[in-house]
Formats: C-alpha cells, structure tokens, sequence
C-alpha cells in the first residue's frame, strides 16, 4: 500500500489541561502491507476524544483526515517532553502519560524526553514570571528521579495492562545529551539564523509576558529555540513525526515544524 501526504501540512492537537500534538510529514511515504499496526490505531483519536484528553485540531479539516491514515499504515514514534523541575512525576503529567500510553497500546514508538538542558532555561509559557533557576545538582537529582517514576509506569504499564498485545516501543531520553558537546556561537549560528524576530515575539507565551510588570528575560526568550530544535533532533535521529505538549506551548511546537521543514 502506498499514501501520499503533502509535507506543507501541519497538524497540532490540543488536549485537556492543555495538551497539543504537532506533526511533521514527509512528501511521501510508502508503506508495505506487511506493516503490523494494532486494529485500535484507527480509532485512537476517537478514543482520546471520547474519554476527553483531546481538545480540538489545527488545521483540524486536515487532521482528522490524513493523520488516522499516517498511523494505521506504520508504527509512528510519538514524544512529549517532560520538565524536571522536581524529583518525581506530579499531577500535570498525568494526561501526557496517558496520551503516550494510548499511543504505544495502538502500536506506535514513544519517547518521554526529560529536559536536563532546558531546565537550565527555564519554560515560560504558562508562566506569569520567570521561574526560580535550578542548581545542576539539583537538576541532575530531579533528571535521576522522573527518569525513574517514568520507567516505573511504564514497565508497570508493559506487565499488568498489556493483555499479551505487541505494544510499541519506549525510551526514556535526556536532552542534555544532545546539548553538552554543542559550543553557543555554534548553536546559535547554525540553529538561530533559522528563526525570524517578528514570528518569536508574535507567539502567545511571550507576548503575555511581555506586557507583565516583569516582562520576559532573554533566556526565557530563547526557550521555544531549544524545544523546537529537540523536536528537530528527534525527527532526525528518531523519525519522530507527533509531539505532544500544552496548548500554551502552541508557539513552541510550531517553531519546531517549521525549524524541521528548513
């Protein structure tokens, strides 16, 4: 079987409490027959509608047309991003984990990409002022601790709710790995020529920011350059297409589409 989708087309789902997926598509994709995908990829959006984890779509004509045809033809790789800001999993997480989990119990390849880096910047959106900063100690101890929560829910997840169905890959990463070896001007030479002012001041979390009494750092500024290249780098070496987030960090996930379409 083969199914072309246009790449100029961009998808981003918003769940409850905030949650957007964006997805990147190639020109064309082929896939063989001989793919195994679980028989509930092709209700998966329905099902997370249904159970009132997904808000809505954009462009959401598109969305809901191709993007079902994506996921029942191969195994997708799915990822969402997780902030270290303490040792352990907290209430916020819960629906990306369900998300993801949904995700892999349909077949498909997921990542829980831990910000061992970014927490050094610090995640704006959402936020009415710029958030304490973290020593490395304790971000490494944070890093150590939701690392392990996330390990645990999913090999729980793998042993008790399974029910013998072949369920997608899981991995655990840490952004840091990607960031240590990489020199600023470097980075940002490479990297920072790609984003253009107007289209970074323009995004929600930071014009709301930007009109506080406090107003908005150049490091938190810089935030949505960071997710958007993780989102790259994933794509990359992954071939991660879908990345979950919150619909605050709308501005964020699009620079990432973008920063992987240049």
């Amino acid at each position: 079987m083969a199914a072309s989708i246009s790449k100029t087309c961009i998808f981003n789902f918003s769940f409850r409490r905030a949650f957007l997926r964006s997805l990147r598509l190639r020109s064309c994709y082929h896939f063989s027959t001989s793919v195994c995908v679980a028989s509930n990829s092709k209700d998966l959006l329905l099902q997370l509608g249904k159970r009132g984890i997904v808000k809505g779509a954009f462009p959401e004509e598109s969305a809901y047309d191709q993007l079902p045809i994506l996921l029942q033809s191969a195994p997708q790789t799915v990822y969402c991003g997780f902030d270290p800001t303490s040792d352990s999993l907290h209430v916020g997480n819960l629906l990306p984990l369900i998300a993801l989990l949904h995700f892999q119990r349909a077949g498909h390849n997921v990542i829980a990409l831990i910000g061992g880096a970014t927490a050094q910047i610090g995640d704006p959106s959402g936020k009415t002022k710029e958030r304490e900063a973290l020593a490395q100690d304790t971000i490494s101890t944070n890093v150590t601790g939701l690392r392990d929560s996330l390990q645990r829910v999913f090999t729980n997840h793998n042993l008790y709710y399974s029910s013998g169905q072949k369920l997608g890959t899981i991995n655990v990463l840490n952004n840091l790995s990607w960031y240590k070896q990489r020199n600023v001007v470097e980075f940002v030479s490479t990297v920072g020529r790609h984003f253009r002012m107007g289209t970074m001041l323009s995004r929600h979390s930071v014009q709301s920011r930007l009109k506080s009494p406090e107003g908005m750092s150049l490091t938190e500024f810089s935030y949505q350059m960071f997710q958007s290249y993780d989102f790259y780098y994933l794509n990359q070496h992954y071939d991660c297409r879908i990345q979950l987030g919150g619909t605050d960090q709308l501005g964020n996930l699009m620079s990432g589409h973008d920063l992987i379409h240049k």
